[in-house]
């Protein structure tokens, strides 16, 4: 943790004086720091103030008795587990300091103190425990990631949908569900539908531009025999076939004005009349839509009547783009992308930072369906596991990525673990000693980028 000043908390532990005063000068100028002379005085220190760093000697004593540093290492590391501890040792203690790592202390350097060399190994630490403090938050909102009836997001937008489609579930109102192409309308009716009372009665979905408008009547409505050329046979259409369930209309926009008149009736007296006939069929069926055009702006023009629009709009969901729903693309990459890996035999895919670097950045056109239709491609025409970004499809030399800090750092170090890794092949305890981190965080930053041994 840092003080109000934002400078990081260091905590320097040695019986000898002379020790904690150099260190303290050379470190104060950057750091806030805390000295402290044997364990208890430690322990006070690291539960009121928590530190980032301490440093620790590894031959401590009080009063008169040896007090191994390796027993103030674990108790501070159980009061404080995030902090990071490098133990200091003497030119015969090399052993215990291993000793003192397998315990948990992140490094170990030695006396004579070479303040040049300490401050380098303070910042390789504290940026440890930065990127470590970084990935605790991913898993914290992997963790919170909720799959809600098949739909995958953990923005404050998304689950706003997911509250308002708990919320209006049970209930028979008719429901508008608008946003662009690609955001995911077909899944938000079927959870509303899953959710509800319904949920074991028909879901019919209709395309209302897919079919012909000469067609269509007879799809939604059916027909009698001998109402036209072809109709050898009675027919039941869409309504008829979903009787106590939910008709989910897509595309509602693209329906005619004379479809609008049948369908406003429709939800008016709850029945219908075959193309043909001349009795009403009663029924009992929810209608939810949904559309990709602003049917206000359709009313002003015409093309969409005013009084169906306001019964299918009782209650309306309009759905986020996918570029305005933050880290939610990256859990969709992952998920979709160990999804298409599965179906084509490359499991063990994964991402190289550059591609999620840029799908954070892309404005997603064409939302939810771009991003499956690039990692679907990528997944098969990839040259191996790791995903680039230009199997995405992205262009290399493109100049809207403008990389963050953070960005770039996550680069680099994946890019080090990688080069770690195959020099020891794949040997993860020779690796971290290498990368001057523990096993348990190299595991962790594994997970983080998604590397996997291929």
């Amino acid at each position: 943790m840092s003080d109000g000043t934002g400078k990081k908390k260091i905590l320097i532990v040695d019986d000898e004086e002379g020790i904690r005063s150099q260190i303290c000068w050379a470190l104060s100028d950057r750091y806030e720091v805390f000295q402290a002379a044997d364990a208890p005085a430690a322990l006070e220190i690291v539960r009121a103030e928590k530190p980032d760093l301490a440093t620790i000697d590894i031959a401590l004593s009080s009063v008169g008795e040896d007090t191994h540093g390796i027993d103030l290492l674990v108790n501070a590391l159980e009061a404080h587990p995030e902090m990071k501890v490098i133990m200091v040792t003497g030119n015969e203690e090399k052993e215990t300091a291993l000793m003192a790592i397998d315990a948990g202390a992140h490094d170990y350097f030695q006396k004579p103190v070479d303040l040049d060399e300490l401050k380098i190994i303070i910042r390789r630490a504290l940026y440890v425990r930065q990127l470590e403090a970084e990935n605790r938050d991913l898993q914290a909102k992997l963790a919170a990631t909720r799959v809600f009836h098949e739909i995958i997001g953990s923005s404050p937008k998304m689950l706003d949908v997911f509250k308002k489609i708990e919320t209006i579930a049970n209930s028979e109102y008719t429901v508008l569900i608008t946003g662009e192409s690609g955001t995911g309308k077909e899944l938000v009716a079927k959870a509303i539908h899953t959710q509800s009372q319904r949920c074991n009665r028909p879901f019919i979905t209709i395309n209302c531009g897919a079919i012909p408008e000469a067609l269509l009547e007879s799809e939604l409505f059916g027909h009698e025999k001998g109402a036209f050329t072809d109709a050898i046979v009675q027919k039941k259409g869409k309504f008829e076939n979903a009787d106590t369930g939910t008709v989910f209309l897509d595309e509602i926009g693209e329906l005619s004005l004379m479809l609008q008149v049948k369908l406003l009736r429709f939800l008016q007296e709850q029945s219908i009349e075959r193309v043909g006939g001349d009795q009403p069929i009663e029924l009992d069926v929810r209608i939810l839509a949904a559309t990709n055009k602003n049917l206000a702006d359709e009313v002003k023009n015409k093309k969409f009547r005013e009084d169906l629009f306001y019964r299918l709009s009782v209650i309306n969901i309009d759905l986020p783009r996918l570029y305005d729903r933050g880290d939610d693309v990256v859990l969709l990459a992952n998920h979709l992308l160990d999804r298409f890996a599965a179906e084509n035999n490359r499991v063990g895919c994964s991402f190289d930072p550059k591609a999620i670097a840029r799908m954070r950045l892309h404005d997603w056109p064409g939302n939810v369906r771009e991003l499956e239709n690039r990692i679907k491609r990528a997944v098969i025409l990839s040259a191996n596991r790791r995903i680039k970004a230009t199997d995405m499809g992205f262009d290399p030399d493109s100049q809207s990525e403008i990389k963050t800090l953070a960005q770039l750092r996550e680069e680099v170090e994946s890019d080090h673990i990688n080069q770690a890794l195959l020099r020891h092949n794949w040997n993860v305890s020779r690796a971290a000693h290498d990368l001057g981190v523990s096993r348990t965080t190299l595991y962790d930053l594994l997970d983080k980028y998604g590397i996997k041994r291929h």
